[in-house]
């Protein structure tokens, strides 16, 4: 069995964390009308993302923690969707968040590569 990783000390979860936080941020100026559309989905979408890496950290195979990191992107792709969503319907400007999050995916991208190698 291999090491697990401890969460806090990658850099792609406090990135993710962070993003948690901008999104709050983004979904808090939406209108009320998408308290239980949008805003609760990308929420949990942003959400997501630190969760499943913190979760796949303690798994003791890279293979496992790479699944869950495969998820945490899945959820980014999700993410992505529903910010440019905001920007179609809402005219939300979005562009450092989806800068933020393809910058985030292409850590998370460069992380597996590393697993996998190893």
């Amino acid at each position: 069995m291999e090491k697990s990783h401890n969460f806090r000390r990658l850099e792609i979860w406090k990135r993710s964390m962070q993003l948690v936080k901008s999104v709050y941020g983004t979904t808090s100026t939406l209108p009320d009308s998408e308290k239980f559309g949008l805003i609760s989905q990308m929420n949990r979408c942003a959400v997501s993302i630190p969760s499943n890496i913190a979760e796949g950290s303690g798994r003791t195979s890279n293979k496992d923690f790479i699944r869950f990191l495969k998820n945490s992107i899945s959820s980014s792709y999700e993410l992505e969707t529903q910010l440019l969503l905001c920007q179609y319907l809402f005219d939300t400007e979005v562009q450092e968040l989806n800068n933020d999050l393809e910058n985030l995916q292409n850590m998370i991208g460069g992380f597996i590569k590393k697993l996998n190698d190893k």
